[in-house]
């Protein structure tokens, strides 16, 4: 039996996506800024998505704009701003819990002479938000703190992390590419300036997703050539890609959440009934298709290339870093010790996730762990 529960790392493009994006690719094949019917067609596509895009977190059309990706968006957002706003001051607050490609974005500024502040979080994963008040000066000019996190689910309070920007008039830019149609978002309810989206977490195509910014907010674009998506995001636009995002979008219903909860629910108490576990992250405020359990005394690795062996696909934290030998830079600066740390699996749900499979995955679990619990020095 194959059982794919790395959906926080990809998931497999919906049909119905693939089918809305054929044409795209051999029929409507003209570029957007051309003038002739083809690339009015493929204009028309164009618009049509960025407003599926927009509606979906209560946006203006114009304010989406269209990247290769979650990674790039975050570049565009944390680099664009710190450039464009740099005359105003030059502090920028994250957390220590980012993405990685928000903590290297962040990093490359502060080798640019940038001060880069990192909140901590409590052992749940919130960001604590009275030291990110206390953090904030007269020359901070960012904040960003991603709105669910990509290893453990802990969803951030991103409207009150909001609030105090808007208190000391600082823009807020939050990572939402886990999140984004799990988990509803209005920007019209919450002051959040800059929102980072990805497609190929929900269904969609890779290489492609948006950054919404919301409109007046000053931004610096980083690809010089031609004036394509408001002159933000120089090139071509990836027209299928774009098509088979807002397609995915389209796509996700809230009968798909609940699934997913239901599913996610019955992993986490099953397998929290193997001696010597522990769950990372919010119980309560946590993604509906994430589940990061840490057992004690194995190796993360171990067990995740086990459960391979026996078709089951999981990772042991991010997928930009899952190469790495070192403890999950996440699951430390909840507290773990690095031992724990590197015992820890994610397992990501998806709406293709069967019950049949959960339980499959929850058997074979509880025999590898036992199997690898008996040959493992830690456990004696």
């Amino acid at each position: 039996m194959k059982v794919y529960l790395d959906n926080g790392a990809t998931t497999k493009v919906a049909p119905e996506v693939v089918k809305a994006m054929i044409p795209y690719f051999t029929e409507q094949y003209g570029n957007a800024s051309s003038l002739h019917g083809f690339g009015q067609a493929a204009k028309e596509a164009l618009d049509n998505a960025r407003a599926v895009i927009a509606k979906r977190i209560n946006a203006e059309p114009e304010e989406i704009i269209f990247t290769s990706g979650g990674t790039e968006s975050n570049n565009l957002a944390i680099k664009g701003i710190a450039y464009a706003h740099k005359d105003k001051g030059n502090h920028i607050i994250t957390s220590k819990i980012e993405h990685p490609a928000v903590l290297a974005a962040c990093a490359t500024l502060e080798r640019e002479g940038f001060k880069i502040s990192y909140i901590d979080v409590d052992k749940e994963g919130f960001v604590k938000l009275g030291q990110l008040e206390k953090t904030i000066t007269d020359k901070t000019i960012l904040v960003t703190i991603m709105h669910a996190n990509n290893e453990v689910g802990t969803i951030e309070p991103i409207k009150e992390i909001g609030e105090i920007c808007k208190k000391h008039k600082v823009i807020f830019h939050s990572d939402a590419v886990q999140s984004f149609t799990k988990v509803p978002i209005d920007i019209k309810k919450i002051n959040v300036d800059l929102v980072s989206l990805s497609s190929h977490k929900i269904h969609g195509p890779k290489g492609v997703g948006a950054l919404y910014i919301r409109k007046g907010i000053k931004i610096k674009k980083l690809a010089d050539g031609g004036g394509h998506e408001f002159r933000i995001r120089a090139g071509t636009e990836n027209i299928p890609g774009i098509v088979g995002f807002a397609k995915a979008v389209e796509l996700v219903k809230e009968k798909d959440i609940q699934h997913m909860t239901k599913l996610r629910d019955t992993l986490i108490a099953e397998l929290l009934a193997i001696p010597h576990t522990q769950l990372n992250g919010s119980k309560k405020e946590r993604l509906c298709n994430n589940v990061n359990i840490s057992f004690h005394y194995i190796e993360g690795e171990s067990l995740l290339m086990s459960l391979d062996d026996n078709g089951i696909a999981v990772s042991t934290g991010s997928a930009c870093s899952s190469h790495s030998l070192t403890p999950s830079h996440v699951l430390m600066a909840l507290g773990l010790k690095a031992e724990i740390a590197h015992g820890s699996i994610r397992f990501t749900l998806s709406k293709y996730t069967t019950e049949k499979e959960i339980n499959y995955t929850i058997k074979i679990v509880k025999e590898v762990v036992e199997k690898l619990r008996k040959f493992s020095p830690l456990a004696r």
